[in-house]
């Protein structure tokens, strides 16, 4: 133990500072996992529920009037198929379905076919438990992020500025 004397030592200033312990076993902090974190887990089937800004999202992407029109009304549904870091993503309406296939880390060619018919190189990766896709090409700053919150599914387009949020929930 210490010393009942440097216990109750006092200088002018206050009281003694504290006798030197020896440094503690090193442990890992609250919460850390002894392995990295599994990213989250998308998969399913997944309703949308709401949506803002898609309108501006659109415009960025240069989609023609009426498409956007008919884009707006449509509530699309999302099928993810997740296998460790291999994804199936389908979008499926009533005016078109879209389907993309990535290994995260693995930079592809996606063909935007039915969306603003671009193509561009995109590159999926893990930010934290968020989905997070870039997509080069001749729109800039153009992306998306996937994640989930409680029972719900949060998607966030952007281009050029734009960014639309779209809330999904399990089928």
């Amino acid at each position: 133990g210490i010393p009942a004397k440097l216990l109750r030592a006092r200088s002018p200033r206050g009281p003694a500072p504290a006798p030197h312990l020896p440094p503690s076993p090193r442990r890992p902090r609250a919460g850390a996992a002894a392995s990295p974190a599994m990213p989250a887990d998308l998969s399913g089937t997944w309703n949308l529920v709401s949506s803002d800004n898609f309108e501006g999202y659109m415009l960025a992407l240069g989609i023609d009037f009426a498409t956007r029109k008919i884009a707006k009304l449509l509530k699309p549904q999302k099928v993810i198929e997740q296998n460790g870091d291999s994804f199936t993503i389908h979008t499926n309406s009533s005016l078109r379905n879209y389907l993309v296939k990535f290994k995260v880390g693995e930079e592809f060619d996606e063909d935007n076919k039915g969306l603003d018919n671009r193509k561009c190189k995109s590159l999926v990766t893990w930010d934290n438990d968020r989905l997070t896709c870039v997509q080069k090409g001749e729109k800039k700053n153009r992306g998306w992020t996937h994640w989930i919150e409680g029972d719900e599914l949060h998607l966030e387009m952007f281009c050029e500025g734009q960014v639309c949020k779209q809330t999904f929930q399990r089928a």
